[in-house]
């Protein structure tokens, strides 16, 4: 009724929200959750005012959806570009964010590395086996 959308980190108007794979749940899937909660904000109007947990509040929900799609896109070749040859997930990190990172940029980093792995592995584009306690990665 007030045209409004808070989207916490859901949305944010300049970078995209860490989307990560936690200890907890490691081979789940939460890039794909991701990519397919972006469509739930479809029927909202274009003028909708968006309140992001960080940054300024913005309009154009449909265009930014659209960016952090195509972002997630752009960062799944990369991490499917890394996996020509067997790569456990530090190697995927590292070419995801080839600048030196602290330990708790790593740590997001390693996540988010993960996420598009397990994202690429739930589409059949890469396969995973252990080797001798990490995971190994290889684009199929």
């Amino acid at each position: 009724d007030l045209n409004l959308l808070i989207s916490g980190d859901q949305v944010l108007p300049k970078i995209s929200p860490n989307v990560s794979v936690w200890p907890t749940a490691p081979e789940a899937d939460p890039l794909g959750g991701f990519l397919r909660s972006l469509g739930m904000f479809d029927h909202l109007p274009e003028d909708v005012l968006v309140l992001p947990s960080h940054g300024f509040p913005f309009r154009g929900l449909a265009g930014r959806c659209a960016d952090l799609a195509a972002h997630h896109v752009e960062r799944l070749a990369v991490t499917l570009a890394a996996c020509r040859v067997p790569a456990d997930v530090k190697t995927v990190a590292d070419a995801l964010f080839p600048r030196k990172l602290d330990q708790h940029q790593m740590m997001f980093a390693l996540g988010e590395a993960l996420a598009h792995l397990n994202r690429l592995v739930e589409q059949r584009d890469v396969e995973r086996w252990p080797d001798k306690g990490l995971w190994r990665f290889k684009a199929l």
